[in-house]
C-alpha cells in the first residue's frame, strides 16, 4: 500500500462542502500524501515502443516509464478532439453531460462545468500545491483558477515554438499548421524543451506542501517541426507507411465517410507525394517529445523521494495518418480513440504490468483520488482504475465510450468496437479477427445480439451542444 495515507477523520458530508464551486474551497494543510507528476502528451496515438503501433517509433523514455508501472494498452479518449477530451478528463464530466463536443466551445460556458471542480482544484482543496507548465487544457481555454502557479502564465500555458520562414514546407495550397519538416533551430528554442526546463526546476526544489505537478507536452501536435537531429533516425527512403485498405470506406455509413473526408487531407498527402514525409515528421515529433520526457524523468529520479511519487502519463486521443483514408483525429475508429495511458503508483502497481481491459481518460480523476486518498467528488463520472493497477488481470464489465459530436459514439471492449451515429447508422468490428477494422459487421444478422448488447451502454440522455466561440 502507499506510504502516505489520509486519516479518514472527515465525514463525506463535510467534504462535499469542499467540492462545490471552487471560490468556496478552503485550502487546508494536508497530511503527508504522495506528490503527483501529471504528464499530458498531445495527439499521440499508439506509435510508441510499448504499444507497438509503428515499427519505427522511437520512445525509449516513455517505454522505460511504462515498464516501471502499469500500461493500459486498451485506453480510449472521451472525445477525439483536444478541447472536449481535456475538459472531460480535467472535470471528470463527460461530453454527453456537459455539451462540450468540439474544440471551439469554451468549456466553462457549459452549465454543467461552470462551477465544476477541476482535478487540480480538487487537489488544492486537499492541501496540495497545484502548479504546471505546458498544454493541459485546450490552448484557447486555459483555466487560471485551477492552479496556484503556471508557466509561462496562468493564461498562457505554453511558450511559442520557432517556425520556419518558408512555410508551408510541404507545399500545401492553404498554408496552415498541417505541415512537417526539420527546422534549423536548436532544441532549447522549442516550446516543449522550455516546458521541460521549468518542470525540472520545480523538481529540483523542496516544497512545503504535497505537489500536483503538471507537465504538458505539445508535440506530436501539428505542425510536425523539430530540430534536424530528430529526423535523422528516420531516413525518408526507409519510412514504413501505415497499412491502408483503399476500399476501406465501401462498407461505412455515410456519416462515417463524412468524418473520414477522403478527398481532403488524404488526397492532398497522396497526390503530392508527401505521405512518407508526413510519417517521418510524426515519428520525429514523437521522438523529440520523448527526449524531453526523458529529461523530466532524469530530474525526478535525482530526488531522494523519487520512488514515492505517483505518476500518470496520458495522451488526449489518437491520430490517423491515412488509415480509413483519414488524417488527424475527429473520428470514432481505433486510430482516433486509442490513446497512451500509464500509471506508476508506489506500493500499488507492479513493474511491467499491462492491462488490456477497456479504460477511459474519464477514469484518471477518480483513480488519482484513490491513489492519493483524497475525499470523493460525487460529480465525476469515470471509474477508478485502482483495481487494475493493483492487478492488471482484473476485469472491467463495461466498454470505454468515445463521443464525437452529439449522438455519435464509439464503444470499445476487449474484443469489439461498436459505433452508432446520430442518424442511427452503425458499425461493428471484431478486433480479434479484424484488428484494422476493415470489415463492418453491423449489417450481418449473425451479430444482431452483439449490436443489441453493445447499444445498451449508449447514453440515455445527451446534453445540447453549448455555443461555440465566434
Amino acid at each position: 500500500m502507499l506510504k502516505y495515507r489520509l486519516p479518514f477523520y472527515l465525514s463525506t458530508a463535510f467534504m462535499l462542502f469542499f467540492v462545490g464551486p471552487f471560490s468556496a474551497i478552503a485550502e487546508n494543510t494536508a497530511p503527508d500524501r504522495p506528490n503527483v507528476l501529471f504528464i499530458a502528451v498531445d495527439d499521440l496515438n499508439d506509435w510508441t515502443g510499448c504499444l507497438g503501433g509503428h515499427p519505427q517509433a522511437l520512445t525509449p523514455n516513455l517505454d522505460a516509464l511504462a515498464a516501471r508501472g502499469v500500461l493500459f494498452n486498451n485506453a480510449h479518449c472521451a472525445a477525439p478532439a483536444c478541447n472536449p477530451s481535456r475538459a472531460a478528463l480535467m472535470t471528470g464530466i463527460r461530453p454527453t453531460t456537459s455539451g462540450v463536443y468540439t474544440n471551439p466551445q469554451p468549456w466553462r460556458m457549459s452549465p454543467a462545468l461552470a462551477d465544476a471542480v477541476t482535478l487540480p482544484q480538487h487537489f488544492r482543496a486537499s492541501g496540495y500545491r497545484a502548479i504546471g507548465s505546458g498544454k493541459i487544457y485546450h490552448g484557447a481555454f486555459a483555466d487560471p483558477d485551477s492552479w496556484n502557479e503556471y508557466w509561462p502564465s496562468l493564461t498562457q500555458q505554453s511558450p511559442s515554438d520557432p517556425m520556419p520562414e518558408n512555410r508551408p514546407l510541404n507545399g500545401h495550397p492553404r498554408p496552415s499548421h498541417f505541415d512537417w519538416g526539420p527546422i534549423p533551430n536548436p532544441t532549447e528554442e522549442m516550446g516543449d524543451s522550455q516546458v521541460a526546463d521549468w518542470v525540472i526546476s520545480q523538481l529540483g526544489q523542496e516544497h512545503d506542501q504535497p505537489l500536483f505537478l503538471a507537465c504538458g507536452f505539445f508535440r506530436p501536435h501539428l505542425p510536425w517541426y523539430a530540430p534536424e537531429d530528430f529526423f535523422e533516425p528516420f531516413p525518408l527512403d526507409e519510412i514504413v507507411l501505415p497499412d491502408v485498405n483503399e476500399n476501406d470506406l465501401d462498407d461505412i455509413p455515410q456519416a462515417g465517410r463524412n468524418m473520414a473526408k477522403p478527398t481532403g487531407d488524404h488526397k492532398f498527402v497522396t497526390d503530392s507525394g508527401e505521405w512518407k514525409k508526413a510519417v517521418q515528421g510524426y515519428l520525429a515529433s514523437i521522438y523529440f517529445m520523448d527526449s524531453q520526457l526523458g529529461r523530466v524523468m532524469t530530474a525526478l529520479d535525482a530526488r531522494e523521494d523519487s520512488e514515492e511519487w505517483v505518476i500518470v502519463l496520458w495522451s488526449d486521443h489518437g491520430w490517423h495518418l491515412g488509415e480509413k483514408l483519414h488524417w488527424r483525429k475527429f473520428a470514432l475508429w481505433e486510430e482516433a480513440t486509442h490513446n497512451v495511458m500509464l500509471w506508476v503508483a508506489p506500493g500499488e502497481s507492479a513493474s511491467g504490468g499491462v492491462c488490456s481491459e477497456p479504460a477511459s481518460l474519464m477514469d484518471v480523476y477518480p483513480t488519482l483520488i484513490d491513489l492519493c486518498d483524497l475525499p470523493g467528488n460525487t460529480a465525476i463520472e469515470g471509474s477508478s482504475l485502482l483495481p487494475q493497477i493493483q492487478d492488471p488481470e482484473t476485469p472491467r464489465d463495461f466498454p470505454a465510450m468515445t463521443t464525437h459530436g452529439r449522438g455519435n459514439h464509439s464503444l470499445r471492449t476487449t474484443r469489439w468496437r461498436y459505433i452508432r451515429y446520430a442518424n442511427g447508422s452503425e458499425e461493428l468490428y471484431d478486433r480479434d479477427a479484424d484488428p484494422m477494422e476493415w470489415t463492418n459487421l453491423a449489417g450481418d444478422s449473425e451479430y444482431a445480439d452483439i449490436l443489441r448488447e453493445m447499444a445498451e451502454f449508449l447514453p440515455e440522455k445527451e446534453a445540447v451542444s453549448i455555443p461555440q466561440r465566434r
